[in-house]
């Protein structure tokens, strides 16, 4: 299950690996950011974070971050501080509200393909000189594009934060680029792309998912881009899209860590306070998604599968687009729909059936524009999805019809308050959380009262949101085992077919 704030949304995330301790991890943001409901951390709680979460539980008076501030520079560049003074480090990460669907028709890719450029230097700090500092000074960084934001973030001794901040703001306004350094990285960003979509049937079937699941909003072109389109990127599209969106009046700037907010305030004045509005990005205007009739389904078949599974998608309101408490009470459903092993989905296909390796569902609410809920489950040796999804289908109505229980609505909202709690031990993790939340239409505000907000809803509220917009037919994938080729078995044998009816 993937909550609106503190869990994984099943959105997709490219981040860069090169020059960093990172590499070949892949980062989820944590608003949730992106599969199936994992814990944010996997070390035990600290004691004193159980005790805060019964508290919060009893009480209803968490706030996430009680002692952030915020300000925004004459730029209008906003910034927030999270102090953290248990340790002498510092996380600095800057957002830029430009993702993928932000890119012009027939450019898809050229925010992830920036963001690879934006590590190829400046006139004063050229040829990668940045992440060489970086990794001299022993610190960490990364990169990442999802469909609504474009982020980079450093964590350094909290020392060098004066530098990180001097560094980043050079190359927010005076990136160099040229065909020389261009080209060979947009076949890298081919390669990336054939590494992690083509060469994966998961990501495969994803893609070809998303495009019928959103066929008039850009939602439905991948982050990484479609290979004819990225093969069309050049120098000028990467500076066009630069100099329009990569402006201090279109940018958040999070510093977490051993840091005190006056000191942050003066070397933000002292160092992006010194860059001029470069442009004005304009409203994110959007193709809205229009209602379609019938069934939409995608079916791939591959060799490499080892077990068949499917997915079904609903386009439901996100954090941002719901109204009231529709994408708090969607959230709870879908914990215990299938928030784990004791959610609805598990319990029946998983144990008491035995017709499921795994179950579950998530709420990805973290969108500038409508989110989605969705259902998975693989199926176990000897079951057919066609047999598998009927009974999917069975616990979702059930549960629809009959409604949540008051002690499985107790549960969630207990488990989700204490994700929220294990979210503060973590300076990446807030910044990423309130970084996400500030691009994608949210405010400090609505991070900082989520726990109120879980507390409030009701059994009502969670079965007027589950009968408004889980009721109807959902865009389904399949993925399917199939046999080699026979002329040559390390070939996959893969077809892909949609119906649209």
């Amino acid at each position: 299950m993937v909550s609106g704030f503190f869990r994984s949304p099943n959105a997709k995330e490219y981040d860069l690996y090169k020059y960093t301790p990172f590499k070949g991890q892949k980062l989820r943001h944590v608003t949730a950011v992106l599969l199936c409901g994992t814990m944010l951390f996997g070390a035990a709680t600290p004691p004193g974070l159980v005790g805060i979460a019964q508290a919060a539980d009893s009480q209803n008076q968490l706030t996430i971050a009680p002692n952030l501030s915020h300000f925004t520079l004459d730029n209008g560049l906003v910034v927030v501080v999270i102090p953290d003074n248990r340790a002498p480090i510092a996380t600095h990460m800057l957002w830029y509200k430009v993702g993928s669907a932000d890119e012009p028709v027939g450019q898809s890719g050229v925010a992830h393909f920036l963001e690879h450029l934006m590590f190829k230097g400046t006139k004063d700090n050229p040829d990668g000189a940045f992440s060489k500092v970086i990794a001299d000074l022993g610190g960490q960084e990364n990169a990442f594009t999802s469909y609504d934001y474009t982020a980079y973030f450093q964590r350094v001794a909290k020392e060098h934060l004066p530098l990180m901040m001097k560094l980043e703001a050079d190359r927010m306004a005076n990136l160099v680029l040229s065909d020389e350094v261009v080209d060979p990285e947009r076949e890298v960003v081919l390669e990336e792309r054939r590494s992690r979509v083509d060469s994966r049937p998961q990501s495969r079937l994803g893609e070809a998912l998303n495009a019928v699941t959103f066929v008039n909003h850009p939602y439905g072109s991948p982050v990484i881009g479609w290979e004819s389109e990225i093969e069309g990127l050049n120098k000028e599209s990467a500076i066009a899209f630069y100099d329009r969106f990569y402006t201090p009046n279109n940018a958040v700037l999070i510093v977490a860590g051993d840091v005190d907010a006056s000191e942050v305030q003066a070397l933000a004045e002292e160092t992006y306070g010194r860059l001029p509005r470069r442009a004005d990005p304009g409203a994110r205007q959007r193709p809205v998604e229009p209602p379609l009739s019938g069934e939409r389904a995608i079916t791939l078949t591959d060799a490499r599968v080892q077990q068949d599974s499917l997915s079904q998608t609903w386009v439901v309101p996100s954090a941002t687009t719901a109204d009231d408490l529709e994408a708090e009470a969607l959230d709870v459903f879908a914990y215990v729909l299938g928030g784990g092993p004791t959610s609805r989905l598990h319990k029946a296909l998983v144990l008491d059936e035995e017709i499921a390796l795994s179950a579950g569902s998530y709420y990805q609410g973290s969108a500038l524009n409508d989110g989605r809920f969705g259902i998975y489950a693989t199926a176990a040796d000897g079951t057919r999805l066609e047999d598998l999804e009927p009974r999917i289908s069975a616990v979702l109505e059930d549960l629809i019809e009959n409604g949540i229980t008051e002690d499985e609505l107790e549960a969630a909202k207990h488990r989700m308050v204490a994700d929220a709690i294990y979210a503060q031990d973590s300076q990446v993790s807030l910044a990423r959380i309130f970084g996400t939340a500030l691009t994608t239409g949210q405010t400090i505000e609505d991070v900082q009262t989520w726990p109120a907000r879980i507390q409030s809803v009701s059994i009502e509220d969670v079965e007027q949101a589950a009968e408004a917009y889980l009721t109807s037919v959902p865009v389904v994938g399949y993925l399917k085992s199939a046999p080699p080729a026979p002329d040559n078995a390390a070939d996959a044998e893969t077809s892909l077919e949609a119906d649209r009816s």
